[in-house]
């Protein structure tokens, strides 16, 4: 599988599992090339880190630093998910999940891409001047939105004995 061909199938499977169709997790690769090409959703999501970072400076003004805020920002998303990959991978084997993990981190990369978009559109009201109820609304529906897909992708990949089929 190519890296274009992965990263289709693999943003494809996000969406469909955005919006709750369990198939979406057929379209993620569930072998460890496939794993180990899913990190490319690293690189998609930057502009979306980038977005949020932004989207704050408008709200709270820009430091004298900012370049220096960015980078560490970007440091600690790069990080960040690169060290739950090593946390997921050696305690899957631990739960008894270790033939799912490339599944599950294939999965989890793809939905973080959505996930990601989802906050930068929550905050888009506030950008537009909204009133502030609007602006917590759509800010707590969209977090809402993404921590489900998180759940609902981690459900399918590593939960119980059953297939992904089995959960419509």
């Amino acid at each position: 599988m190519s890296v274009v061909a992965a990263v289709n199938s693999g943003l494809h499977g996000a969406l469909r599992l955005a919006r709750g169709k369990a198939d979406g997790a057929a379209m993620v690769s569930s072998d460890m090339r496939g794993a180990a090409l899913s990190f490319w959703a690293l690189p998609v999501c930057l502009p979306t880190v980038i977005c949020l970072r932004l989207m704050d400076w408008a709200d709270t003004g820009r430091p004298a630093n900012a370049g220096h805020e960015l980078a560490r920002d970007l440091l600690v998303f790069v990080a960040g998910w690169l060290l739950y990959a090593v946390v997921t991978h050696r305690l899957a084997p631990r739960f008894g999940r270790q033939d799912r993990w490339p599944h599950f981190i294939a999965a989890w990369n793809w939905c973080n891409v959505v996930e990601n978009l989802l906050l930068v559109f929550g905050g888009i009201p506030a950008l537009l001047g909204a009133p502030h109820v609007v602006d917590q609304v759509s800010q707590l529906f969209t977090m809402g939105w993404a921590l489900w897909l998180e759940w609902y992708a981690v459900r399918l990949t590593l939960g119980p004995d059953r297939c992904w089929r089995c959960w419509r």
